[in-house]
This record gives C-alpha cells, structure tokens and sequence, in this order.
C-alpha cells in the first residue's frame, strides 16, 4: 500500500505540534477556522492518530535528533569519567611574577629593584572531588546502590495479645 502525502494543514498541524506539543494549539493554527478549543482538541487527537501524520512526526523528529544531544549512554560514560577524575577542567590561577633589575639610585649607586606584578594563567586540573562525589552518587541512584536492606522481623502475635489486653479483651492463647 502506497503511503499517502499530508494535505498541507495535516503538514502544518505536525510541525507546529514539534514546535510545541500542544495539540489544540497546533490544530488552531493549521485550521484557524476552528474556534473552539474542544473541537481542535477532538480533531487534534484523531490527527495523532493518523498513520500518515504519526510517520512524518516520528520522521521529523529523527531528522531532528542529533549528535548535539547526549543519549543515556553518553550520560552514563560522562558521569564516570568526572567521578574517576578522568575530566579535566580549567580554572584560573594568579600567578605573582618578580622583574629585577639593577637602576640607578640619586647618587648614581646601582640598587636592586624588584617589580612584582599579577598573572591570571589557566591551569588544567583533574575534576574536583566535590565534582566527583556528585558523579558518583548521581551513578550509585541510577545502579540502586543506595537502597537500605531493612530486616524486619515482628512477634505480630504477642503484639497482637499485648494490644488486646490493653483494651480489657482476651488474648489469643486462651
């Protein structure tokens, strides 16, 4: 079966709902004969249906997708680097640098003297271990390390009688 082509306000509805996935607002702007919210919202949902509408979204959005975003593994693989300290970044440092030189004094004696002056430099350093830390315990919820193994082990039935006898009853045992 041949796919059949968009009418151009089915064309115009699918891309004004990838700028914003709000499907009332894109019915409205693809038809805007329609007045009432609730008839664009009943067409919009039956335009999300459709076979044809549904594969040019999904085909928009992978021409959309791209190298620029990060995918769960790259996350991960970021994530692991900074926490071994493995990623590097630059932070800037003052570095003080001395000048000497040997100038004349009023009587014509040559003195030392020392120009001190302030050099901002970038220095590339590991990850900080703040940095890191966060790295790890960001990897430690996703892998559910952090979950507390509670071994809890009740008497329910002396609870039971303790909680019956404070109320004037009888216990189970009699």
């Amino acid at each position: 079966m041949a796919k059949e082509e968009l009418t151009d306000k089915q064309k115009r509805f699918a891309d004004e709902y990838l700028i914003d996935p709000n499907a009332t607002r894109a019915y409205k702007a693809a038809y805007p004969n329609v007045k009432k919210d609730e008839t664009a919202k009943a067409a919009a949902s039956r335009l999300l249906t459709n076979v044809n509408v549904k594969e040019y979204l999904d085909e928009q959005l992978e021409k959309i997708q791209s190298d620029k975003i990060a995918d769960a593994t790259e996350v991960m693989e970021y994530l692991t680097s900074v926490m071994r300290r493995e990623h590097k970044e630059n932070v800037v440092v003052t570095i003080k640098e001395e000048q000497s030189k040997y100038v004349p004094d009023e009587n014509g004696t040559m003195r030392k003297q020392t120009i001190k002056t302030e050099v901002p430099k970038l220095v590339e350093i590991p990850a900080r271990l703040a940095d890191a830390n966060k790295a790890a315990e960001l990897l430690g919820k996703r892998y559910r390390l952090f979950t507390d193994n509670l071994d809890i082990n009740v008497e329910t039935s002396q609870k039971f009688d303790d909680m019956i006898s404070q109320l004037g009853g009888e216990g189970l045992d009699e």
